[in-house]
């Protein structure tokens, strides 16, 4: 079972239809809650499944995977996402708190979800794909 927790920070200039736009683009489904400061997302597997193909379609897997094994805590993956860039469906790990405040996320599941969302590569491809449903 995989537990997904999205927390952005909501500044006085920012809209909040936008900043829940933008964790919706990166990861659909997820069911949103807002407060006047902060928008915080709950979701499972199917709201990462944009994301799981996002690393891949931006060629992005072997950073991913040295900032999600950076961010391993227990069983779960803890990362920064900029939020600007969500908007338009880009992922960038920003490598520390942004002046307007990154997209904190939590993802709690099994011992292969870093393999799941970005497994080791060779010349920037995938050396073998998991099913994680097999392994659930």
């Amino acid at each position: 079972m995989i537990d997904l927790t999205v927390i952005s920070p909501l500044r006085p200039t920012e809209s909040p239809e936008k900043v829940a736009g933008a964790l919706e683009v990166i990861f659909p489904g997820i069911v949103l809650e807002a407060t006047e400061t902060r928008i915080e997302g709950r979701g499972g597997t199917e709201a990462l499944s944009t994301f799981h193909r996002l690393l891949r379609e931006q060629r992005i897997l072997d950073t991913a995977r040295s900032v999600f094994l950076a961010g391993r805590v227990g069983d779960a993956l803890q990362f920064r996402l900029n939020k600007q860039a969500a908007t338009v469906g880009r992922i960038s790990f920003p490598p520390e708190e942004e002046p307007l405040g990154s997209i904190h996320v939590e993802i709690r599941g099994p011992e292969l979800l870093v393999d799941w969302l970005a497994p080791r590569t060779v010349d920037g491809r995938p050396v073998e794909e998991i099913d994680l449903e097999d392994h659930v």
